[in-house]
């Protein structure tokens, strides 16, 4: 057993023989964890305890991508460049060690390969992939970690939100609460961002929403939905039929179903598809002159996901998805399962499944 050193020289992690750590199901409430936090303190290596400690001050980052086994019983995955690019940018944001984005993914490629047969043999379910990079600094301080590890898991999914897999969804609106701010890491994929979330989105459940519709600054600007970017489709001020989603000004996650949708749009072009600032006044104003028509979620967990109500100071806003179709949305679902699921992937980057 080692002793300890006759004196703490500087603020650096110093090994003790032991720690304590406590689990709860919060079933049990406080009373429960601070039990378990007294039994575990009589003995508990510290070894046991570095998996915790080393990831504490959350330097962390992780991505998601999906696997589709199409209707030739081919596996490919759908556009995992783009993931890889915002991965990168992500770690050199939290300062996390470079990657080789191209290794990255061949090896979730063979991963892929290993669990092939944990590909749903279905066109609404698919294999999620989680890349995660964290820091595992043994440090105490605050600095740059120099070590880090960065891991994949898989699991087979079906829909992200319990109302189905084209179902409507509630967004909850407040002002008071805040995802990201011009200069932080809202546009990046990091944990603190999904974690701080959290209280608020619990607000939104108690209010009988499935997910926060953050806003921004004084003027509550419209910026993406927990786990979504948002598009409204609509007739704007000026009598233009427009599809409208928030811009890429660094509180706005860069979504890969999102830059599809918008590549979708102007290939079609048949009307005006904008990367532009919306308001909940621009909101409300043309919800009560009849000028919006669809408004819909997109995100690699939920593809296309309609919304038909917003809670938003008390008081409930009838989106009039459902009632007109909802055409736009339910087109863009369907286009963008035949391409993850049919030899249409090949018009986007895809993954063949290799051997």
């Amino acid at each position: 057993m080692a002793s300890p050193p006759p004196a703490a020289a500087a603020f650096v992690p110093q090994d003790c023989n032991n720690g304590c750590s406590a689990e709860g199901t919060g079933e049990g409430g406080s009373k429960e964890m601070v039990e378990t936090f007294k039994r575990n303190s009589e003995k508990q290596e510290r070894k046991n305890l570095v998996k915790y400690f080393k990831n504490h001050k959350n330097i962390n980052l992780f991505e998601g991508l999906k696997a589709f086994r199409g209707v030739d019983n081919k596996i490919r995955l759908f556009r995992p460049n783009l993931n890889m690019d915002r991965m990168y940018r992500s770690a050199m944001r939290a300062t996390l060690p470079a990657f080789d984005k191209k290794e990255l993914l061949e090896c979730i490629q063979q991963l892929v390969k290993l669990d092939e047969e944990w590909v749903p043999y279905s066109t609404s379910a698919s294999l999620y992939i989680r890349p995660t990079f964290i820091g595992t600094e043994p440090s105490l301080g605050v600095k740059k970690p120099t070590k880090a590890l960065l891991f994949v898991i898989l699991s087979p999914v079906g829909p992200y939100f319990s109302t189905g897999s084209f179902n409507p969804v509630s967004l909850w609106a407040n002002p008071k609460y805040v995802r990201a701010w011009k200069g932080g890491t809202g546009d990046c994929k990091m944990g603190g961002n999904y974690g701080s979330s959290l209280f608020a989105q619990c607000e939104a459940v108690e209010n009988a929403c499935q997910q926060v519709l953050w806003l921004y600054g004084e003027d509550n600007q419209i910026t993406e939905v927990g786990t979504m970017n948002l598009f409204l489709y609509w007739i704007n001020e000026d009598g233009e039929e427009e599809l409208a989603t928030p811009p890429l000004d660094g509180i706005i996650l860069p979504g890969v179903t999102r830059q599809s949708i918008l590549d979708l749009a102007h290939k079609w072009g048949e009307f005006k598809v904008s990367e532009r600032y919306l308001t909940m006044n621009d909101l409300t104003t043309a919800v009560e002159e009849n000028r919006v028509r669809e408004m819909f979620g997109s995100g690699t967990a939920c593809v296309v996901c309609p919304v038909s109500t917003i809670l938003y100071k008390d008081e409930t806003i009838h989106i009039p998805t459902m009632e007109n179709g909802p055409k736009l949305a339910s087109r863009i679902l369907e286009k963008l399962t035949d391409i993850q699921i049919t030899e249409l992937c090949m018009a986007i980057e895809y993954y063949r499944q290799p051997g």
